[in-house]
């Protein structure tokens, strides 16, 4: 399986951080067009981020277009639809109709660059009120997107909110994006950005919350969050050890004629042994070497 615990963002015009940023240690980076790059230069760096991912690297390499509501969308689409680029990031998703938009466009532009099919991987950013709204529509959407994401810097401008370091206005929103994402069969989502650098605390707290939510990974700004957000994401050793005894009672249980045992004082029937075995799916994910 694919782990999407981090991704982490690089503004696409600084050659020194995009240079860099494959190495820090993301399950996914994103080279950015949108928020990161200054409108005088989101032409040229189209060419930059392109020629950065043609290169050897050991993480997925993503690119976030501009809007479909600005003059850029199309540019950026049809300058990054090619050879080397994982997966492409939508911001501002408002409807199902954006999405289906973006998929048709790809896929030209797929079929015009000779990729199969799908090649790409589209991810929305579900950061206003209006797309909130249509959430499950954009989740039911189908094309090549199998996940979502969360930003909730718009979000809360959007809906004059305060984006308190608690962040408590944001938990409708993804519990509702966890909800969406579910219903559709689509993975679990990405959840947002954590701004404040110098809180590590803080970041822990929200990954912590949101993984417990049913996210499944975190947008990331600085290379030092990454170690964080890994830690709450991928199962500790006692977490590990913990599913195999659960899978290797229950299996030997079931042999027997039993589906239902405890393991440790805990009720163990079929929903806790599929959490078990996806414990250790993520943990070999993150470790092949170790013989989960």
């Amino acid at each position: 399986m694919e782990l999407h615990r981090s991704y982490l963002f690089a503004p696409g015009n600084h050659s020194r951080k995009v240079a860099k940023v494959f190495e820090a240690g993301a399950d996914a980076v994103i080279l950015d067009l949108e928020d990161a790059v200054a409108t005088s230069e989101k032409e040229a760096t189209r060419a930059v981020v392109v020629e950065a991912l043609q290169h050897p690297r050991s993480c997925r390499g993503y690119v976030r277009i501009n809007g479909l509501d600005t003059p850029y969308a199309f540019g950026d689409l049809e300058a990054v639809v090619t050879g080397g680029v994982d997966g492409i990031v939508l911001p501002m998703v408002e409807s199902a109709a954006d999405l289906r938009t973006a998929h048709w466009v790809i896929g030209a532009l797929e079929h015009k660059a000779g990729l199969p099919p799908g090649a790409i991987d589209l991810m929305p950013i579900i950061e206003t009120g209006k797309g909130l709204a249509h959430v499950r529509e954009i989740c039911a959407a189908g094309g090549r997107t199998r996940r979502i994401a969360f930003g909730a810097a718009d979000y809360t401008q959007d809906m004059g909110m305060e984006w308190t370091p608690g962040e408590l206005e944001c938990q409708p929103a993804r519990a509702e994006i966890v909800l969406a994402s579910r219903v559709a069969g689509l993975e679990a989502p990405v959840d947002t950005v954590w701004t404040r650098l110098a809180d590590d605390a803080g970041l822990r707290a929200s990954t912590e919350t949101v993984c417990s939510m049913g996210f499944q990974g975190k947008f990331c700004i600085h290379p030092a969050q990454i170690p964080f957000v890994h830690e709450v994401f991928t199962p500790s050793t006692d977490e590990i050890a913990h599913a195999r005894e659960v899978v290797a009672t229950f299996d030997e249980a079931e042999q027997q004629g039993s589906a239902s045992i405890q393991v440790d004082g805990l009720f163990v029937d079929y929903p806790v042994v599929a959490r078990a075995r996806k414990v250790l799916a993520i943990a070999k994910a993150a470790d092949p070497d170790d013989a989960v």
